[in-house]
């Protein structure tokens, strides 16, 4: 039988083993909430360090770990005044290589640090070979602290932050594909003096390799109100900045989910407003043949109008093949994907040829007479595109495309050229045809341009000032060749061009109806020349009517 002095330490022992199970549990807890950013605060020995640098690793993934990222940023922050304030001279461990030192504020010449993967920073003169990663901080910093101290301790800081993909700058993002150069990030502190808006940037040279096609590189910094530029080339980037913060250079898709929905809701919304205006293109063109009886025999309208029948159909084609409905088998992709390529290709050639009839009426103007001529127009305008489908069909070049990211992630997947087995096919018969029209219709425009020009200036005599007839002139007849197109040349510029590229193009067929209601439509003083182009004369004078 067991006795109360018994039972009582029986009690007073499954106490103390649970108190002990509950202290353990916290100790094991403890490690799962380091990356909220506040049980490791103030604390900068090698554990809590380490502890806290591994946070950008396990937050990779969302809902993983629980994680709070600007508390993170602030720990890294200040952990840099940790050291300026507490005058350490260099840290050397496998995640954190830093050292402090001393600058007179009455320095002669910039500083120059070594910014070497796998060393601790370290001063390098301007007659030392440069290394290829390196700082340079402007003398005019030091000297704007001349009034208020004499020296000043720098701390620079190398952070390995693992394979995570949380150094977003501003946006924090987790969503695209986004990662850190070589891992690493570059701090930059003098303590509790703060440093904004430098007359004379700061500059952070980082090396690498050339970056893949469809990657590109920017600066990124963690404090939101400050800001950096970006200097790109073949294998480096330097990153000027007007303030102290933690720096890193971020290898970043130039197509990425977010930027690739962006562009199909522009170009939707542009194609669409584009279709609208070319049906009524070619309402406005069926009209004028109904009560002008001459309009029949014109030629000019008729290119127009086979242009806007071309482009109406590609921004159909277009809506049916980045919309959202089931994927397509093999058969169908196939013919969307040829049917795509075939009014793409009647849309260049038809561009092309409005350059020829433009060559042929402004240019050469003599013995320019062609029998059956607008037939023959069709044959290549239809012909030549339908010659080029069947060829790169019968290849089997056709089926299920993606554009893809850093992570071989799909960004978007319509029915085009098959990847990887149709390149060349691809190059050759969109990108090389594209450029032939492109550069044939460059040439005939700036031809078309200087002659105008030449006329005016005759006709205006000593006449000064801007010649907007002449100019407006000149951007309706580029509608026509194509020149929207042309910025595509300019997208391996950057985000940017892209979006203006997707815009501008989107809307062709507004530009084309305003030319040709501009150009044909009856007015009460007189009636545009029906055939617009005829002659130098009537090509400007139909841009006053």
């Amino acid at each position: 039988m067991v006795t109360p002095g018994a039972l009582r330490v029986l009690f007073l022992l499954l106490l103390l083993l649970w108190a002990s199970g509950m202290e353990n549990s916290r100790i094991l807890e403890q490690p799962r909430n380091v990356c909220l950013g506040l049980i490791n605060e103030g604390n900068y020995e090698s554990f809590h360090l380490e502890n806290t640098a591994g946070c950008f690793t396990k937050c990779r993934q969302s809902g993983n770990e629980p994680c709070d990222l600007k508390n993170l940023q602030r720990y890294w922050l200040k952990y840099e005044f940790h050291l300026v304030e507490n005058q350490m001279g260099i840290v050397n461990t496998s995640f954190l290589k830093a050292v402090v030192q001393s600058v007179s504020t009455n320095i002669s010449e910039d500083l120059l640090f070594s910014l070497t993967p796998s060393q601790v920073p370290r001063p390098v003169t301007e007659e030392e070979h440069e290394p290829p990663d390196r700082v340079r901080l402007p003398r005019s910093l030091f000297e704007s602290l001349q009034d208020s101290r004499s020296v000043v301790r720098l701390a620079i800081t190398l952070l390995d932050i693992g394979p995570g993909n949380l150094f977003k700058g501003p946006e924090l993002s987790l969503e695209d594909s986004s990662s850190v150069l070589n891992n690493r990030l570059v701090g930059l502190s003098l303590g509790n003096i703060s440093v904004s808006k430098l007359a004379e940037p700061l500059e952070i040279t980082f090396s690498h390799q050339r970056p893949p096609s469809n990657m590109t590189f920017s600066c990124v910094f963690w404090d939101v109100t400050k800001g950096c530029s970006t200097e790109l080339s073949a294998k480096r980037t330097v990153c000027r900045c007007d303030h102290l913060t933690f720096f890193a250079l971020l290898l970043r898709p130039i197509l990425d989910r977010a930027t690739v929905q962006a562009l199909i809701r522009i170009s939707q919304a542009g194609c669409g407003a584009s279709m609208i205006f070319l049906a009524f293109t070619v309402l406005l063109y069926a009209a004028l043949r109904f009560y002008r009886q001459r309009f029949k025999s014109e030629d000019a309208p008729k290119v127009h109008v086979a242009l806007s029948i071309s482009l109406f159909l590609l921004n159909l084609a277009f809506f049916i093949n980045v919309g959202h409905g089931r994927e397509p088998s093999d058969a169908a992709c196939w013919a969307r994907g040829a049917i795509f390529h075939y009014f793409l290709l009647c849309t260049f050639t038809w561009m092309g040829l409005e350059a020829f009839h433009l060559y042929l009426l402004v240019i050469k103007v003599f013995n320019t007479y062609f029998g059956h001529y607008f037939l023959k127009l069709s044959l290549v305008g239809w012909g030549l595109p339908a010659l080029i489908v069947i060829g790169t069909g019968s290849a089997n070049s056709y089926g299920h495309y993606a554009i893809r990211d850093k992570k071989n992630m799909a960004t978007l997947e319509l029915c085009w050229f098959r990847e990887k087995t149709a390149v060349s096919a691809l190059y050759v018969t969109v990108h090389g045809y594209f450029l032939i029209t492109c550069l044939f219709s460059a040439v005939v425009l700036g031809l078309v341009a200087w002659k105008i020009f030449t006329l005016l200036t005759a006709t205006a005599g000593k006449e000064q000032g801007p010649n907007w007839k002449g100019v407006l002139t000149v951007l309706g007849l580029s509608s026509l060749v194509g020149a929207t197109w042309w910025l595509a040349i300019l997208t391996p510029l950057g985000r940017s061009t892209i979006y203006v590229f997707a815009l501008f193009n989107s809307l062709q067929g507004v530009f084309i109806f305003c030319w040709f209601a501009v150009l044909y439509f009856p007015s009460r003083t007189a009636v545009a020349s029906s055939s617009g182009t005829a002659r130098i004369d009537q090509v400007h004078t139909a841009s006053q009517e």
